[in-house]
This record gives structure tokens, sequence and C-alpha cells, in this order.
């Protein structure tokens, strides 16, 4: 698959071939949801508590004898059916994420990528670089290349001042090829990438 390669303002810098084997897959929906789940579900911090009978602090005799009183029987004031008692079968700290085998992760990953090479929505950078650590100046340089919502990965390391002028504008996330992911490329319109990551992912996925 060709693609143009833009700067980042949007002017022509050449073109690149993209491997097929990667952005060229026919996208499968439901691997893709089963990868968004497992992000998902592994991100929940899994705090929620309530307390059972054996935390609630209450008296621990008993209410009121067995037998001769012609109301049901209870030994304890903890129990669930009374106001301010336990809760019966309430939620407890735990961890949500579940397994998923790497070679799932990895295909899931491929298929994202070829869903957004199919819909157009996949840009190429010749660099992800500003001269001076500028919000104000790299939104203009968005906005003239009609970027409004986009995930941008570079190669191994970010540039200084371009992570820092981009890390205030709304809807623009910049990660290192190594923390792409299936549900960062799907939350957002554009995916640019460039030239160091598309090689990086190709070496990759070799």
């Amino acid at each position: 698959m060709k693609i143009d390669i833009t700067t980042i303002a949007g002017e022509a810098a050449g073109s690149i071939e993209l491997d097929d084997s990667i952005f060229g897959l026919e996208p499968r929906e439901d691997l893709i949801a089963r990868m968004v789940r497992y992000q998902l579900a592994k991100r929940r911090a899994g705090t929620h508590k309530t307390k059972g009978r054996a935390e609630i602090a209450r008296t621990g005799k008993k209410l009121y004898k067995q037998k001769g009183t012609g109301q049901a029987r209870h030994g304890s004031a903890r129990v669930p059916q009374f106001r301010g008692g336990g809760r019966a079968f309430g939620p407890v700290v735990r961890s949500h994420a579940h397994d998923l085998p790497k070679k799932v992760r990895a295909l899931a990953l491929k298929h994202a990528l070829s869903a957004k090479a199919q819909d157009g929505g996949i840009v190429v950078w010749e660099q992800a670089s500003a001269a001076e650590a500028k919000t104000k100046a790299l939104r203009a340089d968005f906005a003239k290349a009609g970027l409004t919502s986009a995930l941008i990965i570079d190669g191994a390391e970010l540039e200084a001042n371009f992570a820092l002028a981009a890390r205030n504008i709304p809807q623009i996330d910049v990660l290192p090829v190594q923390g792409l992911n299936v549900y960062d490329i799907l939350r957002r319109e554009k995916l640019v990438l460039t030239k160091a990551a598309v090689d990086a992912l190709e070496a990759r996925f070799k």
C-alpha cells in the first residue's frame, strides 16, 4: 500500500510503501473488540467495596431470646436484613484483568491498523518535531493539516519540544511506538505515524 508522506503543516514530502501484512488485512471486528475489552478491563481500579456482616461495628449480643417472643429467630444485628447491617454478596476489592494470548493481542493491533488504513485515517509524517515548545505554533500547523482528533506515534523516543507543545492540545495524543495500542487508535479520528514509527512497526512484526 502506497501512501504520501507529509510535513506537520500538511505539505507533501514524498511517499512510502506500507507493508500489506500489517496495514492491508481485512479487519476483523471480533479481534478488535476482544482487545478493547482486554485493555479496558485491565485498567479498571477494582477498588469498589461494601462492608459484609463481619465488618459492621455493632454488638454481637443476641437480640432477644430464641423462643417465646412470637417473632422470627435472630442471633445478630449485623445481618443484611437489618438496617445498618452488612451487605450480602457486595462487591469486593479485586482485579478485573483477564488473559488474552500474546499472538491475539499482536493480531488485534494489526487489524486495528488495517481498519484505520482502510478508512483513510492514516497519515505519515516525515518527523514529529518542533523548533520550540510552543502550543500555539503547533496548533496552527495542525489547523493547516486539518488535524483535530489524532493519535501521533513517533519512534522509540519522543522529540522533547514536540511532546511539550502537543500535550496541552485537546484530542491530540502523542506516544512513542512502543505505546501504540488498539483502544487509542480507535478513539481518535486520525492515526499519524512518523517514518521512524513505520520502520519500527515493520521491524516488530517481521
